[in-house]
């Protein structure tokens, strides 16, 4: 038994040693990776190997030269804005309908059509009340000012009164000296002069009570006046205020009957969003025109032009409705032509009737244009080469069912264009290879593939493409972060909000008229909104199987994968109870150390979970699972066979692991955790009989005693060797100080780096103090100090109890 073990392994040892290896640096460190080395080969083609499968850069250069070209494969040689070599004559008569000038004519005209309003009598009838309330304010500042006490009006007239109670304080006080020398020092006005002659009637006391009651008078009118100007009616100056308090009773009424009525004339022919103010101001003089005194009807023109505003809203399907049929009504544009009349004359630059007429005649010398092939075709090359440079910068080499996964996902985008149906599958590409490659890898494809649209379809309908790229940028950069499909779903929320923003403003800044943006370009903008999100929800639908047929890990996937009432683990709980709590504490020590490296920590947690599901196929042959009951390989007592049983976990492991479904990622931790490491105790086992039975103890093959690998490949992978390395020295310290600890784990670490255990992980060896400090942290949490019950403590609970 012990040659045939022999034989196999050194079978295996042959087959491993036929591959050479190269190395490959990634952005997590340096990778060996097994190939067929072929030193005949030129550089360029061990490059390409290198990184990517010649079939596949074939086969995608091929195909998107091919789409993107496309529009060479029919290309007329005489074309619109080219120079005619001959002159050419129309070989019978015809009347041909030139599509494309009809179309834009109809085009422009949707677009430039004035919109249809209506009028929003909610808006209106705001508009009445505010102007009822100005009004209303100045009636109450006219009751007030009226209420000022006068003196009989037989002693001195109604217009003296007021107008001594208007003048100022100055005037008033000049009044006063003129009047008791009696003797005026300047010409007063009529109005004053019937207050000396009233002076001269009467006797002085009378004329002092008289005096006496004016001056009171005036001061009441003052402070009335003086509230007047504090009012907020801000449409009108101090002196318009005035001039509307001192008009009469009647003129004010017909003001205020002649400003709601020329109010309402105005709002129900409807004003107009973005009326000039100089025409609105023109329109309501001219409303008022010789209705009112010359003074009030500019106080007048002014409060309804203060107060007055649009009232006129868009009629959105009124518009709709008459743009199309507008538009419909256009008569085709048709291009008719005699036979033998001249199409063009040779050296003449071809128009676009020109052409209408030697296409329908089959002169436009259609044909394919094999320099615009070859053009196509160098810029496809040039941008697939520098993906896989970015794509092999980023991932290092790619599996040939990644590189057919980014192929196809990447041909979706030229396929939806070549139909020319406004929009394209952008944002779904970015949320896909940014799910299963990462943000850089995606934002590189979404604009490597939006520049060949771009080039695919000569610059038209690039207003429809910048919309798809902004929505496919946003999905690049944040689907990788996100950790659930309920945050995925808002995702494709907001890639549908940023597409239909995106559209509404570069449609608006390229707009016409002011009054296109309700009914054409609002539900452009809503309909390429909801084609983004569409394309994130076939996107987020789609994932679950991309990520199954593909073998690919993501974020949700991992997250779903370590939940522990998947059914693997829940087998694993129940029938190797001990391993399951050997691997959660492993999980632990190697999450935290991973998040402390920047490594994927969901990787670490999901692939830790799984490392050791092989022990399941027999549970007893290891120690955490005896539960204190006899050692089973001390009955075996066959250094040979238990090693076989220790060694029998990772193979079953990763049959177990296949017949589940688990993606690659996550069985590569299954034989990498133990890598080739010595099975230590039965090698001294075995090297103890041999001595024992006299046999030469060299000729032991210490490789039967070793696992079979590989060595961990990633610092993923390693980090869990060093996990599962130290877990159980950990869990046997009891007392120990972290120092302790420390030198403990620092010795296991010494030990894997030595046996070179972490040649291929990427770890370097000054990171290994940083994750041993990490594994003291964990343990020391796990071992924390707790307090001890006073003695007789549980009894006092029992017996209150």
């Amino acid at each position: 038994m012990n040659t045939l073990q022999l034989i196999r392994h050194t079978f295996k040892k042959w087959q491993n040693q036929s591959h050479q290896t190269f190395t490959v640096k990634n952005s997590t460190g340096e990778l060996n990776c097994s190939k067929y080395r072929d030193e005949n080969k030129p550089f360029i083609f061990q490059w390409v190997y290198k990184i990517h499968s010649p079939v596949m850069v074939l086969l995608s250069v091929s195909t998107i030269t091919g789409l993107v070209s496309y529009r060479f494969y029919n290309q007329p040689e005489l074309a619109v804005g080219t120079i005619s070599p001959t002159k050419i004559i129309a070989p019978g008569d015809g009347d041909f309908l030139d599509q494309k000038s009809t179309e834009e004519l109809r085009r422009k005209t949707r677009n430039g059509l004035l919109p249809v309003l209506q009028q929003d009598l909610t808006l209106t009838q705001t508009i009445i009340n505010r102007l009822n309330s100005k009004l209303e304010e100045i009636d109450t500042l006219r009751l007030l000012i009226n209420q000022t006490p006068l003196v009989e009006t037989n002693i001195l007239p109604f217009s003296t009164q007021k107008y001594l109670y208007s003048i100022s304080e100055s005037q008033w006080e000049k009044l006063l000296k003129d009047i008791e020398s009696s003797q005026p020092s300047f010409s007063y006005n009529e109005k004053i002069k019937s207050l000396f002659v009233y002076k001269q009637k009467v006797s002085p006391n009378e004329f002092e009570n008289t005096l006496t009651k004016l001056k009171l008078y005036r001061d009441n009118y003052q402070n009335s006046l003086s509230q007047i100007y504090q009012s907020n009616i801000s449409d009108l100056d101090d002196e318009e205020k005035s001039i509307l308090l001192d008009i009469d009773s009647q003129t004010w009424e017909k003001t205020k009957i002649e400003v709601n009525n020329v109010a309402k004339k105005i709002l129900t022919q409807g004003i107009s969003p973005g009326l000039p103010d100089d025409i609105k101001f023109k329109t309501v003089e001219i409303h008022l025109e010789n209705r009112l005194p010359k003074e009030v009807n500019n106080i007048a023109v002014k409060l309804l032009f203060k107060n007055l505003d649009s009232n006129l809203t868009v009629d959105e399907e009124a518009t709709k409705i008459r743009a199309e049929r507008t538009a419909l009504s256009i008569e085709p544009v048709v291009v008719s032509i005699k036979k033998n009349e001249v199409i063009v004359d040779a050296g003449e630059k071809i128009t676009q009737t020109d052409f209408v007429l030697l296409d329908n005649f089959n002169l436009s010398r259609r044909s394919i244009n094999w320099t615009g092939v070859a053009g196509s075709s160098v810029l496809v090359t040039f941008s697939v080469f520098s993906f896989m440079a970015i794509a092999n910068r980023i991932k290092g080499r790619l599996r040939r069912r990644d590189q057919v996964l980014l192929w196809l996902l990447s041909i979706s985008v030229p396929v939806i264009s070549v139909f020319d149906v406004g929009y394209n599958s952008l944002p779904a590409l970015g949320f896909l290879v940014s799910s299963f490659y990462g943000p850089t890898l995606a934002l590189t494809n979404v604009t490597i593939m939006t520049g060949l649209t771009l080039f695919q379809t000569e610059m038209m309908g690039w207003e429809y493409l910048i919309p798809s790229f902004a929505g496919g940028i946003l999905a690049s950069l944040m689907a990788s972060r996100l950790h659930s499909r309920e945050e995925l779903a808002l995702l494709g929320a907001g890639v549908g909000l940023t597409q239909g923003t995106t559209y509404f403003i570069v449609h608006l800044i390229g707009s016409a008229t002011a009054g296109t943006i309700w009914y054409t370009i609002l539900p452009g903008a809503i309909w390429h909104g909801t084609v983004g999100l569409t394309y994130s929800i076939l996107a987020l639908g789609i994932s679950p199987y991309l990520e199954r047929f593909f073998d690919l890990i993501t974020p949700i996937r991992l997250a779903e994968l370590s939940n522990p009432n998947r059914p693997l683990l829940k087998r694993l709980a129940t029938e190797a109870p001990g391993t399951f709590q050997h691997t959660m504490f492993v999980a632990s020590l190697a999450e935290a150390a991973a998040r402390q490296l920047h490594c994927n920590v969901e990787l670490v947690r999901a692939g830790t979970l799984y490392h050791d599901i092989g022990k399941m196929h027999d549970p007893l042959g290891f120690i955490e699972n005896q539960m204190g009951g006899p050692n089973k390989h001390d009955i075996i007592n066959n250094p040979y066979q238990s090693a076989e049983i220790i060694k029998k976990h990772v193979s079953e492991g990763i049959i177990m692991a296949k017949k589940c479904g688990l993606p690659q990622a996550i069985i590569d931790f299954i034989p990498q955790h133990q890598g080739t490491i010595l099975i230590s105790f039965f090698y001294y086992q075995a090297k103890t009989q041999a001595e024992g039975e006299g046999k030469n103890i060299h000729n032991i093959d210490e490789t039967i005693f070793r696992y079979d690998g590989p060595v961990p490949q990633s610092r993923e992978t390693g980090i869990v060797m060093l996990a599962d390395g130290c877990e159980a020295a950990l869990r046997s310290l009891k007392d120990a100080t972290p120092d302790q600890a420390m030198a403990m784990i620092n010795k296991i670490f010494k030990a894997r780096w030595r046996d070179h255990q972490l040649d291929n992980s990427g770890i370097k060896y000054e990171e290994l103090p940083t994750i041993a400090e990490v594994f003291v942290n964990i343990w020391q949490q796990f071992n924390h100090q707790r307090i001890v019950y006073p003695k007789g403590a549980l009894d006092l609970k029992i017996s209150n109890k």
